[in-house]
């Protein structure tokens, strides 16, 4: 059941340094290709960082990354926002397509017992330059977060709930 793995799900930020299947890699990529976008412009691109010296310097980059050291590996989501506003109506939806892309990879690690870790980087301009320099990205991808991937050293305490105060039903 997906709610299941929506409350299963944690930010993990200390993996075993266990290499994780390219097949499971492409599992979690197609679960986030099959997210929702704006009139299905699908405004994204997908970066798999598996190479120890890159992920070091993306930890060095992001004050709150610090797990690539270890994570095995990290997928970076970027964004094609010039590519999108060609479509007068999907313009302008690139953040909310990407995160929903993000949660996608999110569910699905869990889904298939692997740890993950959403460190974002879009809006923050002195990280987004970075992770570009870092991957060297063309001016039209922008990063919008670095995903931890991996096994997970230890498993952090839920933090999430409901709250019944922050609902306003109209009926």
């Amino acid at each position: 059941m997906i709610l299941k793995a929506i409350k299963d799900r944690r930010s993990v930020r200390k993996y075993l340094e266990t290499p994780v299947e390219r097949e499971k890699i492409e599992a979690l990529l197609e679960a986030a290709m099959l997210a929702p976008s704006a009139c299905n412009s699908r405004p994204w691109r997908f970066i798999v960082i598996t190479n120890r010296e890159t992920l070091s310097k993306l930890a060095d980059s992001h004050n709150y990354a610090k797990m690539l050291y270890k994570a095995p590996v990290a997928i970076v989501v970027c964004s094609l926002a010039d590519e999108q506003s060609k479509n007068e109506i999907a313009q302008g939806f690139w953040q909310q397509d990407a995160g929903a892309a993000t949660q996608n990879i999110l569910l699905q690690a869990q889904e298939m017992g692997l740890a993950s870790c959403w460190c974002g980087v879009y809006p923050k301009e002195p990280i987004v330059d970075a992770v570009r320099k870092i991957l060297s990205l063309p001016d039209d991808e922008i990063p919008f977060n670095i995903i931890a991937i991996g096994k997970a050293e230890d498993e952090p305490k839920a933090r999430g709930f409901y709250e019944a105060e922050k609902v306003r039903w109209l009926e």
